[in-house]
């Protein structure tokens, strides 16, 4: 086995690394998150799963000023990092469920905190989900410690656009722009099926069929169109021009969708159905937008190829199926199915939909590694822990940055005290931008307002 050493030390001073991560200034509802302290660490002794198919065995790896900086056997020591030994240990990338709504279903589950849809029409492109997110939810740090260190949440799937979703950094914060993961573009939910058929055909409204859901996505996307036309002539004049005419009025929801067939916002689509997954496919051909990913996609594995003709990953469940009809024509081998269609060029992610799913995502790649071997696959856990690290990361659109261990990336980092795809195997220490989010051993863990000084008052907390 070849092991890669690289020798590459960064050092940044701490408003230099500020500057680095607040976007600028004509951004609505900008990120203004910045990292917590430093965690200047050698880890010696590591086995690791990179995350982008790579096993290396008692391997050293080096984070410094929130990023790593070398990978390699018998890396040197210096004063200003700290030594740990994680010999029989293992290090991945952090954890990132690209399907999750905490913060806009939160703990606990009460009507008053139910902000995930906005069932209020069939089209809901102007809402964002990020103004539903409760920054308090406690179920942010059960995530934590399951080695989560960036979720994307989304609206709720009673809409056919059901609005913007976004990516946030898994710390406890007072504000979602702080959480929000630095220049990550917004995606777009879409969703296919029962859901807004039934949300919509039981008020008289369209649409009541599938073919009404398909008539919808059309005639938005034709106003979109129109719509983008529109600035596209205006920003294309002169000054001179621009002063005498009119800019289009802003519209939120057409803006958001203009956003889309620019190419600067992605589309995560919930389908179930095989059929129906084609059909988008075609609309979003139609009006010259890509589709990221499909969400749940029980039956992804018959149009595998397909997907990946089109580069759509597909986000799925382990074993979670028949509790609908349209979930009912499932196989245990879909993810592994997927990510071997086209020889190996497929993209599957294993994704919660679920608060308590998200807690142990490792075991729920576990369950679809074994389903997928038992079925004929040749996987390696190597290339299964992409299904839960670099394979959301690029559906998110940060895979530059995070998702995989590879030098100048961030130090999102998972210490597991076994083999993560073990059941056995917990979270050890949790790092986010190089800094120790959570660690087991000492019982440091972020602990929000809402729990704080009633769950348990001895908790350490995270200032923000």
């Amino acid at each position: 086995m070849k092991i890669i050493y690289i020798k590459h030390i960064l050092s940044f001073a701490f408003i230099a690394s500020l500057s680095q991560f607040i976007s600028s200034e004509n951004e609505p509802f900008k990120s203004t998150y910045f990292p917590m302290p430093y965690s200047n660490v050698l880890f010696q002794n590591a086995n690791i799963f990179d995350g982008d198919g790579n096993k290396y065995l008692d391997t050293d790896i080096i984070i410094q000023d929130g990023k790593i900086v070398a990978i390699g056997k018998d890396l040197p020591k210096s004063e200003d990092i700290k030594v740990i030994d994680v010999t029989n240990k293992w290090i991945t990338p952090g954890i990132i469920d690209i399907h999750s709504h905490m913060g806009v279903y939160p703990a606990p589950s009460v009507q008053t905190s139910s902000d995930g849809n906005e069932s209020t029409s069939p089209v809901t492109a102007d809402v964002w989900a990020e103004h539903s997110i409760w920054v308090q939810d406690p179920q942010f740090a059960l995530a934590l410690k399951g080695g989560v260190t960036t979720f994307h949440v989304l609206p709720g799937s009673a809409n056919l656009i059901g609005g913007r979703g976004v990516t946030a950094k898994n710390v406890q914060r007072n504000t979602i722009n702080s959480m929000k993961f630095p220049d990550a573009p917004h995606s777009l939910k879409m969703a296919c099926g029962e859901n807004p058929k039934r949300v919509y055909g039981n008020r008289s409204q369209a649409p009541s069929t599938r073919m009404g859901n398909a008539a919808g996505y059309r005639k938005s996307w034709i106003k979109a169109t129109s719509y983008l036309s529109r600035l596209d002539e205006y920003d294309s004049k002169s000054e001179e021009a621009k002063e005498m005419g009119y800019k289009p009025q802003r519209d939120l929801e057409l803006e958001t969708l203009a956003g889309v067939l620019r190419g600067d916002i992605l589309v995560h689509n919930h389908c179930y159905r095989a059929d129906e997954m084609a059909v988008m496919i075609d609309i979003a051909n139609e009006f010259g937008y890509e589709i990221t990913a499909f969400h749940h996609a029980i039956e992804a594995y018959k149009i595998a190829d397909l997907l990946a003709d089109n580069n759509i990953c597909a986000a799925l469940w382990a074993d979670w199926w028949g509790f609908k009809h349209e979930a009912y024509d499932m196989v245990q081998a879909n993810v592994a199915i997927v990510d071997q269609a086209r020889n190996g060029k497929g993209c599957a992610i294993v994704h919660s939909d679920s608060e308590i799913g998200i807690q142990h995502l490792n075991q729920e790649a576990s369950k679809a590694l074994a389903a997928g071997i038992r079925a004929g696959y040749d996987i390696s856990e190597a290339r299964a822990i992409k299904w839960i690290t670099s394979n959301p990361a690029k559906a998110a659109g940060i895979y530059d940055v995070t998702g995989s261990l590879k030098v100048g990336k961030n130090a999102d980092i998972v210490l597991w005290n076994g083999n993560p795809f073990s059941v056995y195997t917990l979270a050890e220490k949790v790092f986010i931008d190089g800094a120790i989010a959570y660690d087991r051993d000492s019982g440091y863990e972020p602990v929000s307002d809402f729990d704080l000084g009633i769950l348990n008052p001895n908790k350490n907390r995270i200032e923000e």
